[in-house]
């Protein structure tokens, strides 16, 4: 986990030099100290083990296709989010509830990975890792370690995508100015863009393969 304080970013190619971050003047102040906290240092690891840090670190990074550095602290706040036992407030009737389901998956996940690529899951590779998920997601609802293999896939993506776009920079990913409390939106429509958004430079591409999209 990285201990560096999370610098905001600049919206990448897709929104150049747009920022949520620079709309904190226009958030309640109430709202500016939660967002805000988000960029600040991740918290310190609660729940999970070191050994299940690292598997969901992986595990996460993966799903969200986090590369490289920078990366949002997505397993941090996972973590913050279970030592608080702040669920959806519901889960399977044949899954644990999700603290224990997130351990159980876990050691699943470094069982699985010892013996499809002879190392726990963060120790594989990239490819090894992208097959072996792969693999879970297409038995759908057949099991997997004893749990259902797509209520495992929620719990996981629930989770991952809830912490990643909760981020501020990944609102700049997408253009999303943040909350619009108290000051709201005046142009209402489609393509009728807020003077503080910036209009999308590649509107036609597929963010993750670089392609073009269905018109």
């Amino acid at each position: 986990m990285s201990t560096l304080p999370l610098a905001a970013s600049d919206g990448g190619a897709r929104f150049p030099g747009f920022s949520s971050a620079g709309q904190a003047k226009h958030w309640d102040t109430a709202t500016a100290s939660v967002v805000m906290a988000r960029l600040g240092r991740p918290p310190e690891i609660h729940f999970f083990t070191p050994a299940q840090e690292a598997a969901a670190g992986a595990l996460c990074n993966q799903l969200l296709d986090q590369r490289e550095e920078p990366r949002v602290p997505v397993t941090a706040m996972i973590d913050a989010r279970l030592a608080a036992q702040e669920t959806d407030g519901w889960h399977y009737e044949d899954m644990p509830v999700d603290a224990q389901a997130w351990r159980q998956t876990l050691a699943a996940l470094d069982d699985e990975a010892r013996f499809r690529c002879g190392a726990v899951f963060a120790a594989a590779t990239w490819h090894e890792q992208t097959r072996l998920l792969q693999g879970i997601q297409n038995l759908g609802p057949a099991p997997w370690h004893g749990i259902p293999a797509k209520q495992v896939w929620s719990l996981w993506t629930r989770y991952a995508c809830t912490a990643f776009y909760s981020h501020p920079w990944a609102w700049d990913e997408i253009g999303f100015a943040g909350p619009a409390y108290p000051r709201g939106y005046k142009n209402m429509g489609v393509d009728a863009l807020e003077p503080f958004e910036v209009r999308d430079v590649h509107p036609g591409d597929d963010p993750v393969r670089g392609k073009k999209g269905s018109p």
